[in-house]
This record gives C-alpha cells, structure tokens and sequence, in this order.
C-alpha cells in the first residue's frame, strides 16, 4: 500500500514542504476542540493533528487504513492518556450512532471512490449538534483550474487522486451533497488547505 510504503517520510511533507499550512491547520482544529469533547479521528495518517487534539479534549480515537501511518502516530502520542488508535475504514465505521461530539477527517476526501459514503459515515457517528471537521488540501491551481506541480508528483510516487478541488469546487461539493449548514476557510501557502466544518 503506498501509504504504507510513505508513512517514514510522510512528516517531511507535513513539517517542511507544507509546515507553514500545516502548522496553521492544527491550530484552526485545535481551536474547534473543547474539554468535554469526545472525538473520533479518521485517517489520522502519522497523528499531525491528533497530537493537536487530544491536548484539549476528553478523549479521541484516531483511526486509518494505514498500519504503518497508524504505528507512527501512536508513537507520536504515547503521552497522552486520553488517546487512542485503531485500525478501521472511514468508509465502514463500527462506532455506535451519535457517539462522538466532534468528527475530523482530514485530506482523505479526495482519495475515496464514494466521499458520500463516507461523509454518510461521519455524520451518523456524530452527536446531533456536533460538528464534523473535513480539512482537505486543495490540489487545483486558482484561476487556473489545473493540477498543481506538488499534486503531480504526489500522484506520479503512487497517491491516488480521485478528485482534486479548488476553493470553489470544494464548497460546491458539499452545497450538491446536501449539507446546508457549513462554514469555510481557506489556509493558504505551498499546497493550500480548505478545512469544511459541518455542524449537525
């Protein structure tokens, strides 16, 4: 699995080639989280926002499909008493309905062959009146509509893109998927980062 194959380098990415964004998201999503917060995490990759997270809420289960991405952010986190990992599937989530306060999924979106599958998972685990938190990074050039030179590479070393968005197309898809009651804000830098939050 490419994921598997990357999750040793997978942080050169975060902190150095995008460490400006990324550095930016976290505190965006940290900034959502509260104290009483249950929080599940899906495709958590090697834990860049879980360290964020479990810092300022109850408690969190992060989960992905990577085991090698999955070992490496329990690692990251093994201070932290209120965090949990768990291999599992966004698109197939064996949580109990209305179970956490707040559920994040971050830039994995793209990556699925049915996001509304997915986003039907995320919004039956969340409690009403939670909040389901999708930052995604933007693979689309402004204006321009085309690829962005990092997004070809990314997908030339094995990533497999099913959909690349723009600022626009992003929100544009969650305006055809039915969700009416959802803010938007746009981190920008080397790969930029549209981070979609739901509120049930």
């Amino acid at each position: 699995m490419f994921w598997d194959t990357i999750a040793g380098v997978y942080d050169l990415f975060e902190n150095i080639y995008n460490g400006k964004v990324n550095k930016k998201l976290c505190r965006e999503v940290a900034e959502l989280i509260s104290a009483e917060d249950e929080v599940l995490e899906c495709a958590c990759g090697t834990g860049m926002l879980t360290e964020h997270i479990a810092q300022k809420c109850k408690s969190i289960v992060a989960t992905d499909f990577s085991r090698k991405m999955l070992e490496r952010a329990a690692k990251k986190c093994d201070k932290y008493g209120n965090a949990c990992f768990e291999f599992a599937d966004i698109m197939h989530l064996d949580y109990a309905d209305g179970q956490f306060d707040k559920v994040i999924a971050a830039n994995v979106i793209h990556l699925l062959d049915e996001p509304l599958k997915a986003l039907a998972a995320l919004d039956r685990v969340c409690k009403p009146g939670g909040q389901i938190i999708i930052p995604t990074y933007i693979n689309r050039e402004k204006g321009k509509g085309e690829e962005s030179g990092i997004a070809k590479l990314i997908g030339k070393a094995g990533a497999d893109f099913k959909r690349q968005f723009t600022y626009d197309s992003y929100r544009q898809f969650f305006a055809e998927s039915g969700y009416k009651n959802v803010s938007y804000k746009m981190i920008d830098g080397r790969m930029p980062c549209a981070v979609a939050v739901i509120t049930k």
